[in-house]
């Protein structure tokens, strides 16, 4: 049997610009990449296989996949049939709101220390909730919903802070910090890793080393990151895919197209009619 591939992304302007995804994947494979804010997946069919906090994972049916904000993941079918999934990515004040709706009381942004939990109680709730994002024209139902199912995520499966490695803050940690804010402020251009590693004030291969043991990426896979942060945002206010490729530092439409697909999980084309 023949499985296509398939994938809807859409986008809730009332919550934070809540993300949202349903996708067939068989072939795709996500190169490895972060999330400013969570991911929330849950698994219906198939299985994927995913590298995250330098371990790798298997989701199979039925499980909740459950990402940190800025922590490097990749995705992949873990089997020739695919995987079918529904993914939501909330910010993190969302998270937060929750968390502290939850307690009655203000509270740190929550952290998932597992990367898969089975719950199928909770993973039926996140079913219900992703299809209320995609049929419900009411805002009062989806809040409601959203609010009341990540308070029992949270509540199940959250840690209050995530562990802390007890270290003092040393000159690589400085020369990262300073590598990642320029990158942050100058995407747009085309960057070099001589440029890097002048302003780092390390050789081009210790700044490849410290970087990618800090941030989980090499610094033109972090570049590229940042690109299609920036796209994202381009493309909800309608500007030309050719347009936002140039603006965030791309050679053309074709390398744009690629690298998008390739992290967000649809083309920047279907990203923008579907965001709106």
């Amino acid at each position: 049997m023949n499985i296509h591939e398939h994938a809807t992304f859409w986008r809730d302007p009332l919550l934070d610009d809540l993300e949202l995804l349903h996708a067939t994947y068989v072939t795709h494979t996500f190169s490895p990449h972060m999330h400013e804010g969570f991911v929330v997946g849950i698994v219906d069919k198939g299985a994927e296989t995913f590298t995250y906090r330098r371990s790798s994972f298997t989701a199979p049916a039925g499980s909740i996949v459950l990402i940190n904000p800025a922590e490097m993941h990749t995705g992949s079918a873990a089997t020739v049939q695919g995987w079918t999934y529904r993914c939501l990515y909330p910010v993190p004040t969302l998270l937060q709101r929750a968390a502290s709706e939850l307690a009655d009381r203000p509270r740190d942004i929550p952290f998932f220390s597992d990367a898969i939990v089975f719950d199928p109680d909770l993973s039926t709730q996140l079913s219900i909730l992703h299809d209320t994002f995609a049929t419900s024209s009411s805002a009062l139902e989806r809040e409601s919903r959203l609010l009341w199912t990540f308070a029992q995520l949270i509540h199940r499966h959250a840690d209050s802070y995530p562990p802390q490695s007890i270290r003092s803050f040393t000159k690589e940690d400085g020369a990262v910090t300073r590598v990642r804010v320029y990158i942050e402020e100058h995407y747009a251009e085309n960057i070099s890793l001589e440029q890097l590693a002048q302003l780092a004030n390390l050789s081009q291969f210790h700044l490849l080393r410290v970087f990618r043991n800090t941030v989980g990426l090499p610094p033109h896979a972090y570049l590229t990151y940042v690109r299609i942060k920036h796209a994202k945002q381009l493309l909800v206010r309608q500007r030309s895919l050719t347009d936002v490729a140039l603006s965030v530092g791309f050679a053309d439409q074709s390398h744009f197209t690629k690298h998008f697909k390739r992290i967000v999980g649809v083309p920047p084309g279907v990203y923008a009619h579907q965001a709106l």
